[in-house]
């Protein structure tokens, strides 16, 4: 269970108790077409699970899920997402394909994935070779590579052409003037430890200010550059729920 406590003068309260899958069993259940809190509550009444078939066929379309965080009216707030940020919506992306379903997702949660322009990198030493083939595939798309000197000879010597960028703490002109300026329409930028963590901060806040798209993981980055190639090769359908559950679109 999830709980949320408030503490005055010495004395708890509990504001409210929620199941920690009380957002992802609905995703699921429309996603599968499966009733499973309906399930769930006939087997804590004593149900056998074995009296369910819960075997069906799998479904015909994708699902994708996109959160929104409502970061962006507190302006002193350090921006790091993890279990203790609130979310204020989700967005469900359905389509043929797991990329446009991603990028309807990200679409419902307020995130207008680019289909050109230039792309600021900068990733932890772990994240640089799986880096290199996502940024590759954004330079064949025709995207500028922007990165930190350490990312960018990575980048660099896998044969993947990157501009140079400073960080904020080498000195004007830097990364978080060019987002300013407008120049940089998507941010991957993976960090670890404390030092790393505080020096993105003002990426981080800069990115939400002028709503540039920005993940902070390699999986993200992925699912992000595949929805933007799905993009580029057509605009984003509208179709009736039945005919993608039916396979029918």
């Amino acid at each position: 269970m999830n709980v949320q406590f408030a503490v005055k003068d010495g004395t708890v309260y509990i504001l409210e108790v929620n199941p920690r899958a009380s957002r992802t069993v609905p995703f699921v259940a429309k996603a599968t077409g499966t009733a499973i809190a309906k399930i769930a509550a006939r087997v804590m009444a004593g149900e056998k699970l074995s009296a369910f078939t819960l075997n069906g066929p799998t479904p015909a379309a994708h699902r994708g899920q996109g959160s929104g965080l409502p970061l962006r009216p507190l302006p002193r707030r350090r921006h790091r997402a993890g279990a203790g940020d609130e979310v204020d919506g989700r967005g469900h992306g359905l389509d043929h394909n797991f990329a446009l379903a991603f990028a309807k997702a990200q679409l419902g949660a307020g995130v207008t994935l680019p289909v050109k322009g230039s792309v600021f990198v900068s990733v932890k030493d772990r994240d640089k070779p799986a880096l290199a083939v996502i940024c590759q595939k954004l330079h064949d798309m025709g995207f500028r590579i922007l990165a930190t000197s350490g990312t960018a000879k990575v980048l660099s010597d896998a044969g993947v052409p990157a501009e140079t960028i400073n960080k904020v703490v080498e000195g004007q002109p830097h990364i978080v003037d060019a987002m300013i300026n407008g120049d940089v329409h998507l941010v991957i930028n993976t960090t670890e430890g404390a030092q790393a963590l505080s020096d993105s901060f003002s990426l981080r806040r800069t990115a939400l200010t002028y709503n540039i798209p920005y993940y902070t993981t390699v999986a993200g980055a992925r699912a992000a550059v595949e929805a933007i190639a799905a993009l580029r090769n057509g605009s984003l359908e509208v179709a009736p729920l039945q005919s993608y559950l039916s396979g029918s679109y």
